[in-house]
């Protein structure tokens, strides 16, 4: 499962004009709505192909592609590299059109996503780092503790941008 960052208002622009079934008709075979307001598909390598946007407006995707034997025998059949190759296109011109990035921007999202859990995770290490080696009082521990937890929330959520700036508060403490 993978999860990409949308262009803000892609998302209502996208439902509006028929949804994510409609948008992965134009990719992908065997479209079927899901109740997600997602859908389920499939073309060439991509066995099982299955998106929808979550909540916080991001496109939650699953992919299933072909493995082992069934890839070796798709790809020696007649055509068959083509439509392989087809499919990575499809599948990258579906998340084109469904997040409103370029395959670089995206790339550029995951990177910066994965750096704030990661200052996150290091600011709470730092705390208790600190907490451990100095002498700090019940209520300040106590509330360094309250914010530790707060992110790991945040992080398991996968809502790195409050971790971080909880993580920025966490730092400032000490």
């Amino acid at each position: 499962m993978e999860t990409f960052e949308v262009k803000r208002g892609m998302a209502k622009s996208v439902l509006g004009d028929g949804g994510l079934g409609a948008l992965a008709g134009k990719y992908f075979d065997d479209v079927k709505a899901s109740n997600d307001d997602g859908f389920e598909g499939n073309f060439g390598i991509l066995i099982k192909v299955n998106a929808h946007y979550n909540a916080k407006g991001q496109l939650v995707t699953d992919v299933e592609q072909m493995k082992g034997g069934d890839l070796e025998e798709f790809l020696s059949a007649d055509g068959g590299r083509e439509k392989a190759m087809d499919s990575r296109r499809r599948w990258s011109e579906f998340l084109d059109s469904a997040t409103g990035y370029s395959p670089k921007q995206r790339g550029d999202k995951a990177k910066e996503s994965a750096k704030k859990a990661s200052k996150a995770k290091s600011a709470v290490s730092q705390a208790r780092h600190f907490m451990k080696l100095s002498d700090v009082s019940e209520e300040k521990s106590a509330l360094a503790e309250e914010l530790i937890t707060e992110i790991q929330e945040c992080l398991d959520r996968g809502d790195f941008t409050r971790a971080a700036s909880r993580g920025e508060k966490l730092g400032k403490m000490f």
